[in-house]
């Protein structure tokens, strides 16, 4: 990795503990290695996610920012843009239309909406789109119980 993306990576993270537009996110960095990160976001009050807080690894690669990072949800949810492994399907993080220019408080506050504002065009997890899309209260209420069980 080179200093450049060290660099780039630690004034990033600088950026995101003094920014004060973040609300609902923190980050933390893993054992000194500024390379791993960890977010907490609360889940939005005009959410079903209301009340919980979602853990995120976040790796970046070699070639960052040059390649997107990896960002993987740790906490188990129910949302039609997140799989079973805490896949995120967020346009973005997409190799297609990764942009060395892009921020990571941009890409977090990009995961945070998507909690209010699930993508259900564009699922990892089309039955949860569907519920999403056709049967609006059971998915609330599923959502709302994966919070208490696994977010809480």
């Amino acid at each position: 990795m080179s200093g450049t993306s060290v660099r780039r990576i630690q004034k990033e993270l600088g950026d995101i503990l003094k920014a004060t537009d973040l609300e609902g996110i923190t980050v933390e960095t893993a054992d000194e290695n500024i390379l791993l990160w960890t977010a907490f976001l609360a889940g939005p009050p005009s959410s079903p996610y209301k009340g919980g807080t979602f853990k995120l690894s976040i790796t970046f690669p070699p070639e960052y920012p040059f390649k997107a990072p990896i960002i993987k949800f740790m906490t188990k949810i129910y949302h039609p843009n997140v799989d079973d492994e805490g896949n995120i399907c967020v346009g973005l993080l997409k190799a297609d239309a990764w942009k060395p220019a892009v921020k990571m408080s941009q890409v977090l506050m990009s995961i945070y909406n998507l909690l209010s504002e699930p993508n259900p065009d564009d699922p990892l997890v089309s039955t949860i789109a569907e519920q999403f899309r056709t049967d609006r209260k059971k998915y609330d209420a599923t959502a709302k119980d994966y919070v208490k069980k696994y977010a809480s």
